[in-house]
């Protein structure tokens, strides 16, 4: 019986060390929320490989819309996102009594303005309707796509961050402005025959940058971010995430595979 009793202690303890060997091969799990498309790949391709050679173990989660990413980190069920520019992220801090910090921007996707009935902006028919995201930060780029494009004018006493339509001085074509959700403009390029479309969602539905009519000239508030929780704002987390978006091979995968992507300006 006390011999019985010893192996079963022998064999406890060697499972024990077994699965404390195991978890430090396995490094730290961390998880990070991404849109799915280019971002996702960029989380999978380009910042996981890093963050793996560091030691980390990654796990990724892909979103198909842009409130659950923000919910998901802010309760604790992701470690970072990537997804959203600064400005959005204030944006929900700010509905939500949230703490989401922002530590590095990534290159981005541009937004582009797609249509399935016109080859040109000199085509655009007058009062034809036009897309644009739904919320304000990302309507705010639509129109300044749309400006850029000489298809209107906005006041220059419009705050560049919450344009509505009241700020546009000059309709050219006479745009009728239709707001829908993020995911549904890609849709829209066919059902409505104009769609301003953030580049990660163009993208993952196999639209090319280059058959956008205009692409947007992207202010730097409007890149998108690798945000955390506030709690490990000066953590070893965000100490690493930022040498793993600064390397050379993050910016070696961004070279060969996001091609067209807007790039901050310490990385260009």
């Amino acid at each position: 019986m006390r011999g019985i009793i010893i192996f079963l202690i022998g064999t406890l303890a060697v499972i024990a060390g077994t699965s404390i060997l195991l978890y430090e091969d396995e490094g730290e799990v961390i998880t990070i929320g991404a849109s799915s498309g280019p971002f996702a790949d960029m989380a999978s391709f380009a910042l996981k490989p890093v963050l793996e050679e560091n030691g980390y173990t990654v796990e990724i989660v892909e979103y198909s819309d842009y409130i659950q990413p923000n919910n998901a980190l802010s309760n604790g069920d992701l470690d970072a996102n990537l997804f959203q520019n600064v400005l959005f992220m204030d944006s929900y801090n700010e509905e939500n009594d949230a703490d989401l910090k922002n530590i590095i921007q990534v290159p981005t996707a541009p937004m582009g303005l797609y249509s399935s009935e016109f080859s040109s902006l000199e085509d655009i028919a007058s009062g034809s309707e036009v897309a644009l995201p739904l919320d304000p930060v990302n309507s705010s780029r639509g129109f300044l796509t749309l400006q850029d494009a000489g298809l209107i004018t906005i006041s220059d006493d419009a705050d560049m961050f919450a344009i509505d339509e009241a700020d546009i001085i000059n309709n050219k074509k006479n745009l009728e402005f239709i707001y829908q959700d993020a995911g549904q403009l890609p849709r829209s390029v066919d059902q409505i025959g104009l769609s301003l479309v953030p580049g990660n969602f163009a993208l993952a539905s196999d639209m090319k940058l280059s058959d956008a009519l205009a692409l947007e000239n992207m202010n730097e508030y409007f890149r998108n971010q690798i945000v955390i929780n506030g709690d490990d704002a000066g953590t070893k987390l965000e100490e690493d995430l930022i040498k793993a978006v600064g390397s050379e091979e993050f910016n070696e995968v961004i070279d060969a595979d996001f091609k067209g992507f807007d790039k901050p300006e310490e990385d260009e």
